[in-house]
């Protein structure tokens, strides 16, 4: 090697494909975490089922439920199921928690199709649902795919029911149909933001009458008679239900090489689920490890289940009190990874990128120090000191990592639960997968960037 060639690799940053970075063994290991993975995506897609999900994982791992009034000890392990829809793993460490925590927050809820709440309605024999859009979509990309139904419908009289159809290989499922191309001239005329309009996702649900009668509405009427024989709801209890249209193909490898996985929800499950893997797996920690599975992400983080709303802090309130602390002292001696994706570089579309401060697929996890639009806005900016200090622990612990800006300055933008954190005097920066297409009903993600995220929260856990 030349004294030029030295220098360069001395001083120069350069990123190289993980592969090269990973032995044959790794390699492995990082596909058969993949497969689990991939049974999970197809095994929940929203919320409230991944919720379940962990919970069940929880116990069957040791985990027991947080009860304020029990007194805990160090490699004490809980958990605590916030509403429904966000869940809190939580193992206790051997240094006094005044020294602070480790947390690590991935939101489960993606962008999808909500019904709106009287959705059922009758059109020239056809029956349709209405919806409106939950999180930033592209909203064509949701005609044309086969859609499963997923929630809950609370009735009349409280009993909650649970709808999950559309995912068994025997079930119907649903759709959102499009004009054929030799009508559509007029359609295409229109702003691809416009090319399908949010009152145009409507979902066709059925098509034949109840009876042979000349009675209106008889289509409407089969559908209301099929789903009070099956779940025993009545049109009202729309009224008060959360039902979710989500694609119904099944997660599966992408290439030649097996090297990827397609899927719905990467966003943010490609990081829900390492983390939590991670919080499962740990054993005798040093500080405090707390993996929290969040919801509302994709709409701001409002509501009472995002982290907007007070419950992160309520929680952490409560364990620091466990152990005669005050909560406001833990959590300023705190430290958060905001366990969420960032877009990789995509060479189809290579304008909307900077490609030197971009992240790539099959270069590691991305650090984004910081996310927000254009200037800034809805960013925490993570300070240099804390991004200094989780650069050495991953190149200590070998993990491959980048970092990486949500595109151009100008090009737009997007924000995560970082800024939520932060207003809690929280050390917090985003680290996560690259994801293609996302936001779409089928994201890409490469298999080793899942297994380094994976690594990375083990190893931030395992912090002394």
């Amino acid at each position: 090697m030349s004294k030029v060639e030295k220098l360069k690799e001395e001083l120069f940053y350069n990123q190289k494909h993980i592969a090269k970075e990973m032995t044959a063994a790794e390699i492995k290991k990082a596909d058969e975490f993949c497969d689990s993975y991939i049974d999970f995506l197809n095994a929940a897609k929203t919320e409230r089922e991944i919720t379940s999900f962990f919970e069940e994982e929880a116990r069957a791992k040791g985990f027991k439920k947080f009860d304020v009034s029990k007194k805990y000890k160090a490699g004490d392990k809980v958990y605590h199921v916030h509403k429904e829809k966000a869940i809190f793993l939580c193992v206790f460490g051997k240094k006094d928690i005044r020294k602070g925590t480790k947390l690590v927050i991935a939101h489960i809820d993606s962008p999808r199709l909500d019904l709106k709440p009287n959705p059922l309605y009758e059109a020239d024999e056809i029956a349709l649902f209405k919806t409106h859009y939950y999180g930033g979509i592209k909203k064509y990309q949701w005609t044309t795919i086969p859609l499963a139904l997923h929630g809950v419908v609370v009735k009349g009289n409280g009993e909650k029911v649970i709808v999950n159809i559309g995912d068994g290989d025997t079930e119907p499922k649903f759709v959102i149909t499009d004009l054929l191309p030799h009508l559509g001239k007029e359609q295409e005329k229109r702003t691809l933001d416009q090319g399908i309009k949010g009152e145009e996702l409507n979902i066709l649900v059925g098509s034949r009458p109840f009876a042979d009668d000349k009675e209106s509405e008889l289509v409407k009427l089969n559908i209301l008679n099929i789903l009070k024989e099956k779940y025993g709801i009545v049109e009202k209890d729309f009224l008060s239900a959360e039902l979710e249209a989500v694609p119904a193909f099944k997660a599966c490898d992408i290439g030649f090489d097996r090297s990827l996985i397609g899927g719905y929800g990467h966003d943010d499950r490609v990081c829900a689920y390492p983390a939590a893997i991670a919080a499962l797996n740990l054993k005798d920690p040093e500080y405090t490890c707390i993996t929290l599975l969040t919801d509302k992400e994709e709409i701001g983080s409002y509501g009472n289940t995002g982290l907007y709303s007070a419950y992160l802090e309520n929680f952490l309130s409560d364990i620091s009190e466990n152990f005669g602390a005050n909560p406001r002292h833990v959590m300023s001696a705190s430290e958060c990874l905001s366990a969420d994706v960032n877009a990789a570089f995509d060479p189809t579309f290579p304008e909307v990128m900077e490609k030197r401060n971009c992240s790539y697929i099959n270069k590691g996890v991305v650090i984004s120090k910081y996310t927000g639009a254009r200037g800034k806005s809805g960013s925490s900016d993570a300070s240099a000191e804390f991004v200094g200090k989780i650069r050495q622990f991953l190149d200590e612990k070998k993990i491959v990592w980048q970092i990486g800006e949500l595109g151009a300055v100008d090009a737009g933008g997007g924000g995560t639960v970082a800024l939520d954190v932060a207003r809690l005097d929280i050390d917090v920066v985003d680290l996560g997968v690259p994801v293609l297409s996302m936001h779409s009903p089928f994201e890409v993600v490469s298999k080793l960037d899942v297994y380094m995220t994976y690594k990375a929260f083990c190893e931030f856990f395992k912090l002394k």
